[in-house]
């Protein structure tokens, strides 16, 4: 029986996944050996000893103590793409309403008084305020090119805009699904430069902190829209208030509200919604789920943070997963133990990522007590388990 405690309260779609004669779920929970989350923040300390993975149903992991956790030889996974194309509408619904200032007419017909006539009147001499621009030929720039990134730049090419894409890191898989005529650019600075509109599409790091400041802001195109649905602190807000304050910025839309954002004219800001639809609770739940799963019972990693891919079918054998610091002889070690017990290695399969390792074994028979507990004995070893298949009816 697996033991898995919520911190959120996680759709019902994921929950069914994790079957109930496996699987004990509860906010509540004694030795539980996965956590499940979505933005309750996590402390190192209040994670238990016999947690082995943190699953985030989402993309984002700033809630997650990573780096303490990886030291303890813990997995964190989330689910990146799951949520894309909740972000992508709610991309271009902002796109729509900052290049039309449709929020700024909102409020302002809200605050029309008298009888029809006078706001009729009132309509009419006060909607020049609100012209805004239309969007084909209108250059998008995309810093970002994941799963949402490549989404809003393909959505934005249908929309009839030219759309240049910024991502040092992109992979083949996104390369090949943006529009083929998606320019990329050789820096963030490029972007901005080139870009009517601007949308942040990236993790919030050290790096990224501040992404947008005063200084970027000066290389932007005089009257530009900059949208940020990817994390609060990528964009310095005292810059681009002081930016919209002076005329340089068109309008500024986010997800992440504070006192000084809502109460400018030209920003719209919205309560964190990038995720929030039903489909997207939906399929992260579900995702994260099958993620957390298959590391239990296979001890198979994907979608982590800070672990190394790594996927070995079943081929009947007893399963031993190893988690390990990422030094020399690990493997050496642990097959002269299992050589010593009389195990003898079916299949094997080892990755490492930076500071950690995992080492997934297949042996003839169950491992013996006695050599799991001299496989996890073994100096620099975060944990060994023992993967016996669960029953069919799993």
């Amino acid at each position: 029986m697996f033991r898995i405690q919520t911190l959120n309260q996680i759709a019902v779609a994921g929950l069914e996944r994790l079957p109930r004669e496996h699987y004990e779920v509860a906010s509540e929970i004694v030795h539980p050996d996965a956590i499940l989350l979505r933005s309750a923040p996590l402390q190192a300390a209040a994670v238990p000893s016999s947690v082995r993975a943190v699953g985030r149903a989402g993309a984002g992991t700033n809630n997650i103590p990573v780096t303490a956790l990886t030291a303890r030889g813990v997995a964190v996974f989330n689910t990146p793409g799951a949520n894309a194309n909740a972000v992508k509408e709610l991309v271009l619904a902002a796109l729509l309403i900052g290049s039309r200032n449709i929020a700024q007419a909102l409020r302002f017909v809200e605050g029309l008084d008298g009888d029809d006539a006078a706001i009729q009147q009132a309509v009419e001499q006060g909607k020049r305020a609100f012209v805004g621009f239309e969007l084909p030929g209108r250059t998008l720039g995309v810093i970002g090119l994941g799963a949402i990134g490549v989404k809003v730049a393909n959505a934005a090419r249908a929309l009839g805009m030219r759309v240049i894409g910024y991502d040092p890191t992109i992979t083949v898989a996104r390369a090949w699904q943006l529009e083929h005529d998606v320019e990329a650019a050789h820096s963030v600075d490029e972007v901005l430069a080139r870009a009517d509109c601007v949308t942040l599409h990236v993790p919030l790091t050290e790096d990224t902190r501040h992404l947008i400041d005063a200084t970027r802001i000066r290389g932007m195109r005089h009257g530009a829209l900059l949208l940020n649905f990817s994390r609060r602190g990528i964009v310095d807000d005292a810059a681009v208030l002081a930016a919209l304050d002076e005329g340089r910025l068109h309008g500024y839309c986010c997800d992440f509200p504070n006192n000084q954002l809502k109460a400018h004219p030209q920003v719209v800001v919205l309560p964190h919604l990038g995720a929030s639809t039903r489909e997207a609770e939906d399929n992260c739940a579900v995702m994260v789920a099958e993620q957390l799963r298959d590391y239990l019972e296979n001890g198979n990693v994907t979608h982590s943070v800070n672990f190394p891919e790594i996927v070995l079918p079943r081929n009947g054998g007893a399963r031993i997963s190893i988690v390990n610091n990422n030094v020399p002889n690990m493997v050496g070690q642990i097959s002269t133990h299992l050589g010593t017990a009389g195990l003898n290695i079916l299949d094997m399969l080892n990755r490492s990522r930076e500071t950690i390792a995992v080492t997934l074994i297949d042996v003839d028979r169950r491992c013996p007590p006695e050599t799991l507990a001299a496989l996890a004995a073994i100096d620099g070893v975060c944990s060994a388990r023992a993967l016996d298949p669960l029953p069919e009816a799993c």
